[in-house]
């Protein structure tokens, strides 16, 4: 059901073994302008990368169970254990330049509780929607600071998520692959009108950054948009995510 569950292992295996970390040296100067652009969107999106995963290791260890799936408890764990190493690089910045931590943010609660009371699929489901919008918004932080070292870190952050995504649009794919054409439809409907929604008020959140970067809400939803049918509507061809194999 999962057929490329070892290379995912084998990756997030290696990059256990070789964490990300920001060289120094690096100019770290940050504008007072700056700091005021993105010192609270930037504490939004640390605390979202702040997870001890505990519901989402229970929902993998029940399907691995039920499907035999072996691996893929020790696939999510170390996905939990990368995020939680990225909140760590954001908080060290943050804390460099007197940026205060975020406690709780409404955002961050509604999709916690998603995730806690849901299957894997559904907990699935939601963290790829908020890394794939998450992957738009560090590049537009990119754009919108001139601190080197700022800079340097979101594009650390969008390499290792990038796989995120990758394992995550893989897995759901899989899963999605068994079901009848008319399910499988209404189920994508049902995420690209939570995705979009979720988007628009990423949008409304975190304007002070996004706008820096150059955007509007008509070109983020659109990036946005752009990134969900990239890893989520694939091709014609790949035979087993369209449930053809």
């Amino acid at each position: 059901m999962l057929p490329h569950l070892q290379i995912w292992l084998n990756h997030f295996e290696y990059h256990a073994q070789h964490r990300r970390r920001l060289p120094e040296g690096i100019p770290d100067a940050l504008t007072t302008e700056e700091h005021r652009a993105i010192a609270r969107s930037i504490a939004t999106f640390q605390l979202g990368e702040q997870s001890e995963g505990t519901h989402l290791l229970r929902a993998a260890w029940t399907f691995a169970r039920n499907h035999d799936a072996a691996g893929l408890v020790r696939v999510i764990e170390l996905l939990i254990r990368e995020e939680q190493h990225h909140a760590t690089l954001l908080r060290t910045f943050m804390r460099e330049h007197s940026i205060p931590l975020r406690k709780r943010a409404w955002t961050d609660s509604v999709f916690r509780f998603v995730r806690r009371s849901a299957e894997l699929e559904l907990s699935l489901t939601v963290l790829l929607t908020a890394e794939l919008i998450g992957n738009v918004y560090y590049r537009a932080l990119e754009q919108a600071t001139g601190c080197q070292k700022l800079r340097l870190l979101c594009r650390m952050l969008v390499a290792d998520e990038l796989a995120h995504v990758g394992l995550e649009s893989d897995l759901l794919l899989a899963m999605r692959s068994h079901r009848s054409t008319l399910r499988r439809a209404m189920g994508e409907s049902l995420h690209r009108l939570f995705f979009m929604g979720t988007a628009y008020v990423v949008w409304i959140g975190h304007q002070s950054v996004l706008r820096r970067a150059g955007y509007t809400a008509r070109t983020f939803l659109r990036a946005c948009r752009d990134q969900y049918a990239f890893y989520l509507q694939p091709p014609a061809g790949a035979a087993w995510r369209t449930g053809t194999r």
